[in-house]
């Protein structure tokens, strides 16, 4: 009876020892899980989960094991299944997605109706782990299932759309231009690194979690700032950056000033579980910075988290990301008017085109291109965060538009930072992506080889639109005035170049038998395209004016301009030609011989062709169609006398005449 009451009590004191091991467990997860510890929270879930089915040793690790004779205060814990779905949840949180949806899938199993968004999440894992077929019956399931009208159910919706958009993007035939790869491993080490900048002087500085020597073993995922070198696609020399950075606040997104003088950066806590973001800005002082002071409320709002800012080249205004008060919902970005201090004088929102009611972070903009680059996460995209452009100005931006794979992974994509002070915003950028990642942020090198863009045109003669054959084109610069490209065109009256970018240009062309011609050509919306058709260039035609033709039998009174009938016949065959062809304009001209006064021929050479015109007009020709003029004996087509001086009366009857001539087809 001893024996068996013996054993009973080892057995019970062994069930105690065991429920009391996976009870501090499952308190220490819960614990680092409530302060958004997730790497913590991970390893204890794991080992009470675990704990389930093994027998505790003795020497195992006690977490917040109470000190001998004191008494420990039992708290409430989460339950077997509320572990794993907080597992899931920390890997989620931690990009570890290859984890995160067996959790997410053990749940629903067990479940569905305690953790209802256990489906929406698991169809998330799945996405990021490029199971989109899988991702996308997942998605469907939980619309099914779901039964609230939220923001969930709209997110899953677009979820849907990001899986077609992402097969779209997957298939493109440009994907060959980008060369993505994993920025150098020395900034890549333990932890995360994000949050690239570029400084002025050409040093690169970006936000980190890697461990530092130098810190606390209380603080090792603290987010410090560093500096490197780099140049070539190599980084050297990576240290802290030369700023106060106090191990109980964490250090994220810096911007500097144009000029190099000023430093805003962002800085936040974790107080009883919930992150705190403000913004500080730091003053050049000397070759290091001066102490980090917190911006005024104009901007840090009480009860908000302000983050993630960038100074716009013109040093006067700054971009940042906030959840306060008066946006569109989520974190939205918004503008700052600043002074030389680094002061804000006034703030305003971006407005709706930039701003949804989810989250825009981490702005972005490149002066050469004038366009915005943000990170969002609820537009049509990849999945998660994604990068979107907007051209534009503060007070006027185009709707922004994603940017695509591989800029875009299917997970998420926050900070961009591009080098170019071209054209091209992908020449050289560096981004944060967990794309590669089991957990945390990642730099990534980007470069997108920008095809050369083809240019053509057209020369055409104007009255017809007939091509011009062998017409010179010179193409020009209009910034420049520098001449790019010449060329003679063929049968079809084409011309063709290239050009690396869009330029504002002018065509001139010159071709036998025309009047110059010129044509600008602007740069069009989509400097992206690859290519532009120039609008037609036309040429005027250089019209020889043609040989007056002589109307025979046109008879006048003598020394008058009145018609006689028998000129009727032959001024008829004239009012047929003009109706044969309405487009037909002629001048009417009358001349006389040499006898008389010039003054008295002059009056009536253009009186008898005056007499003409009005026949014709009486015939139904528009007068508009009809001219006419008298040019007297000025223009004799044979002598008036002979080279004896006498009179030639043969040629005096020719220099008699009334003659038209064509001037329109």
């Amino acid at each position: 009876m001893k024996k068996i009451c013996f054993t009973a009590a080892v057995l019970l004191s062994g069930m105690m020892s065991y429920a009391q091991y996976t009870y501090n467990y499952l308190k220490a997860a819960d614990q680092y899980y409530k302060n958004q510890d997730y790497n913590s929270a991970i390893q204890y879930y794991e080992k009470y989960l675990g704990s389930r089915n093994k027998t505790v040793k003795t020497d195992s690790y006690k977490p917040y094991a109470a000190t001998s004779g004191a008494k420990t205060k039992v708290v409430a814990v989460s339950s077997e299944q509320q572990a794993v779905y907080k597992l899931a949840e920390s890997y989620r949180n931690l990009h570890n997605y290859q984890k995160a949806a067996p959790n997410y899938e053990t749940v629903i199993a067990s479940d569905k109706g305690s953790f209802p968004l256990a489906g929406y999440y698991y169809a998330v894992s799945l996405r990021a782990l490029a199971k989109y077929e899988e991702a996308t019956k997942a998605f469907q399931q939980f619309l099914d299932r779901y039964p609230e009208n939220d923001l969930f159910k709209t997110a899953a919706g677009r979820e849907l759309e990001n899986l077609r958009f992402i097969t779209t993007q997957l298939g493109r035939k440009d994907l060959a231009l980008y060369d993505v790869r994993k920025a150098p491993a020395a900034l890549n080490t333990t932890g995360a690194s994000y949050a690239p900048v570029w400084n002025p002087n050409g040093a690169l500085i970006f936000t980190s979690t890697r461990p530092d020597n130098a810190a606390s073993k209380n603080h090792t995922y603290v987010n410090r700032l560093y500096t490197a070198d780099y140049a070539n696609g190599q980084a050297n020399n990576i240290k802290p950056f030369d700023l106060d950075q106090p191990a109980s606040l964490h250090q994220g997104a810096v911007s500097l000033s144009p000029n190099g003088e000023l430093l805003f950066l962002t800085r936040w806590h974790i107080d009883h579980g919930k992150k705190t973001s403000a913004l500080y800005v730091a003053h050049k002082n000397g070759d290091g910075w001066s102490k980090p002071v917190l911006l005024d409320s104009l901007v840090n709002t009480a009860g908000s988290n302000t983050q993630q800012p960038f100074v716009l080249p013109d040093g006067k205004h700054l971009l940042y990301s906030s959840d306060k008060p008066g946006g569109h919902g989520g974190f939205d970005l918004w503008s700052a008017v600043i002074d030389e201090t680094g002061k804000p004088l006034e703030t305003t929102n971006l407005g709706e085109v930039i701003n949804t009611a989810g989250n825009e972070q981490s702005p972005f903009y490149h002066e050469a291109t004038n366009t915005l680059v943000f990170s969002a996460d609820s537009r049509t995209g990849m999945g998660g965060y994604d990068f979107f452009a907007s051209k534009g100005r503060i007070g006027s931006w185009k709707e922004p538009v994603n940017m695509g794979y591989p800029v875009n992974s299917i997970k998420d994509d926050i900070y961009f930072a591009s080098r170019s002070n071209n054209k091209n915003i992908l020449d050289e950028v560096l981004l944060g992506t967990d794309r590669a990642a089991e957990c945390c942020l990642e730099l990534f090198y980007v470069h997108k080889n920008r095809l050369a863009k083809q240019l053509s045109g057209t020369v055409v003669a104007c009255d017809d639109n007939t091509p011009v054959v062998g017409a010179e084109v010179r193409v020009v610069n209009t910034v420049s005035n520098q001449v790019i490209y010449t060329h003679m065109t063929g049968a079809d009256g084409s011309y063709a170049f290239t050009v690396d970018e869009f330029l504002p240009l002018k065509a001139e062309a010159n071709a036998t038998g025309y009047t110059p011609g010129t044509q600008q050509i602007a740069v069009p919306a989509d400097e992206d395209a690859a290519g532009l058709t120039a609008p037609v260039l036309c040429l005027t035609k250089i019209v020889t004016p043609a040989s007056p033709e002589i109307l025979e039998n046109v008879y006048y009174d003598f020394n008058e301009a009145t018609l006689l009938p028998a000129s009727f016949v032959s001024l008829d065959k004239l009012v047929r030609l003009l109706n044969e062809h309405p487009e037909m304009e002629i001048e009417l001209s009358a001349h006389t011989d040499s006898k008389g006064s010039k003054k008295l021929n002059q009056r009536l050479s253009e009186a008898r062709a005056k007499s003409c015109v009005d026949y014709l007009v009486e015939k139904g020709i528009a007068v508009s169609r009809l001219t006419y003029k008298g040019y007297g004996a000025s223009q004799p087509v044979a002598p008036n006398t002979l080279p004896d001086g006498s009179d030639n009366p043969e040629g005096r009857q020719q220099n008699r005449r009334t003659a038209f001539t064509v001037l329109k087809k």
